[in-house]
């Protein structure tokens, strides 16, 4: 009897936990839900998708209920971090969630990863809300407010990149701490090195678990980044109310969102979108950062010809006797195009996710009411049709602009990466000391990629980093 109840209570809990999973599955014949699987209970496909590589997920599901629409354009089913999803794969399919039918399909993420951001950031709203807040967010960062961090910036880099020489690095936790260090720059808009370490220690506990299962259990993954969770929005809190007491509203995002006149926004709002923030301009930008130093390794003339542009900058700078200006980061073409092709060939951003806030009939089948829409950017900017030999890094492919709706690596509609302009920024600061005064060899032969949750090279992209055997120009007496 002491062994039945037990059991008893856990079939119980799985019923009430798996009920509603079953109930969303279940519709009529009447209605077609798209091909596809919706693997494990609750667990789904999961593990499947962020321990394969992207490529080849998206390929074999796409092959096996492959349906056809204007040569392109599949759509599937599966269960991804507890929530049924539909997946699709056309850049007309995506043009119309992410932007004609964007009424239709709300932002989101999986429970998981709503509940660490926080509901009140800028990437779950919609409608007149979200327009207002967006406005807010990027007056952080467009041209006109970033043009002044370019200083910042590069005074990071110079302090920074010293650390490499002679040295073994991993590539990925070093442009982890480059990016972080950026992201709070724009969110606070001044060093403070004492809280900029408390809240990075807080967030680095937080994003291991963005990807985890909703399970707030003790020992769990969620568990852990929800405990880091509170205390960073503590931490937050007081930095909010410090500032305010001050009675200075200060740079950055965090003083833009303390001054807002036409949307008064509370504390709460404010630590959610400061974290969502911090959470847009950190992983990525570091995984597409390492990436970059990949295709650089592995293409030597590509690398000779970036350093070729970037020393002709370099000249100009030394002979006006000056700083790196906004002015140069726009003469860098060839520079700019490799950043392009490894936004298209690496693919952080596999997907996004949407929300369907209705019953939706969307090319012959129904996606119900509460569903998960994800448009696969990644196969899109993986396909041939669109973008030939779509494995070769050729950043030469950037010199006529890509057809609309194809090229997608900061999402597409009212809900694209409001940070795009400051992360292409940081990249082209960051290349331009780089590739005049060091050069890197990977440790590690092997090609790779691990996953989770973005694909990065194999093991973080170990590297040995020298001073560049030649330097072409010297600051002259």
């Amino acid at each position: 009897m002491t062994m039945v109840i037990p059991v008893l209570l856990l079939c119980s809990c799985l019923i009430l936990l798996l009920l509603p999973l079953f109930l969303q599955w279940h519709h009529s014949k009447d209605k077609r839900l798209p091909p596809g699987s919706m693997g494990w209970p609750y667990i789904g496909e999961t593990l499947k998708l962020y321990t394969e590589n992207p490529n080849s997920f998206f390929s074999n599901r796409q092959k096996r209920y492959t349906i056809e629409h204007k040569g392109y354009g599949d759509i599937f089913k599966t269960h991804i971090l507890g929530c049924p999803c539909v997946m699709i794969s056309s850049p007309e399919a995506a043009r119309v969630v992410l932007v004609t039918g964007a009424h239709l399909f709300k932002p989101t993420y999986p429970t998981s990863k709503e509940k660490m951001i926080g509901p009140e950031a800028l990437f779950f709203q919609q409608g007149a809300y979200h327009s207002r807040l967006k406005k807010l967010v990027q007056a952080s960062f467009l041209p006109s407010a970033i043009r002044g961090s370019i200083s910042e910036i590069e005074q990071i880099v110079l302090e920074f990149l010293p650390t490499w020489k002679y040295a073994t690095i991993n590539t990925l936790q070093e442009m982890k701490k480059y990016t972080f260090d950026v992201a709070m720059i724009s969110v606070i808009g001044e060093k403070q090195q004492l809280e900029m370490e408390g809240i990075k220690h807080l967030y680095s506990c937080l994003e291991k678990g963005y990807n985890s299962m909703a399970l707030d259990l003790p020992g769990t993954p969620f568990h852990k980044a929800m405990k880091a969770r509170k205390q960073l929005n503590e931490t937050l809190r007081r930095l909010i109310e410090k500032r305010r007491n001050s009675g200075k509203q200060g740079g950055g995002l965090l003083g833009v969102l303390l001054g807002a006149k036409d949307e008064k926004l509370n504390d709460s709002q404010i630590a959610d979108n400061i974290i969502g923030v911090i959470f847009a301009a950190h992983d990525t930008t570091a995984s597409i950062l390492t990436w970059v130093l990949k295709y650089l390794h592995d293409n030597q003339d590509i690398l000779e010809a970036v350093t070729s542009e970037q020393e002709g900058i370099r000249q100009e700078i030394i002979e006006a006797n000056r700083r790196l200006t906004w002015d140069d980061t726009r003469r860098m073409p060839l520079t700019t195009r490799v950043i392009q092709e490894t936004l298209r060939t690496a693919s952080i951003l596999s997907f996004t996710f949407r929300e369907a806030v209705e019953e939706v009939e969307f090319e012959g089948y129904l996606i119900p009411k509460g569903w998960k829409v994800l448009p696969l950017f990644r196969s899109i900017h993986h396909c041939a049709d669109l973008f030939p030999q779509p494995h070769k890094f050729d950043p030469s492919r950037f010199e006529v602009p890509p057809r609309p709706n194809t090229y997608m690596p900061f999402g597409n509609g009212v809900h694209s990466c409001p940070g795009s302009e400051l992360a292409k920024l940081e990249m082209l600061i960051l290349l331009h000391h780089l590739t005049i005064t060091y050069r890197w060899q990977a440790i590690e032969d092997e090609d790779g990629i691990q996953y989770g949750p973005f694909p990065v090279p194999k093991r973080g992209l170990p590297i040995r980093v020298a001073p560049r055997p030649k330097q072409k120009f010297a600051k002259s007496d």
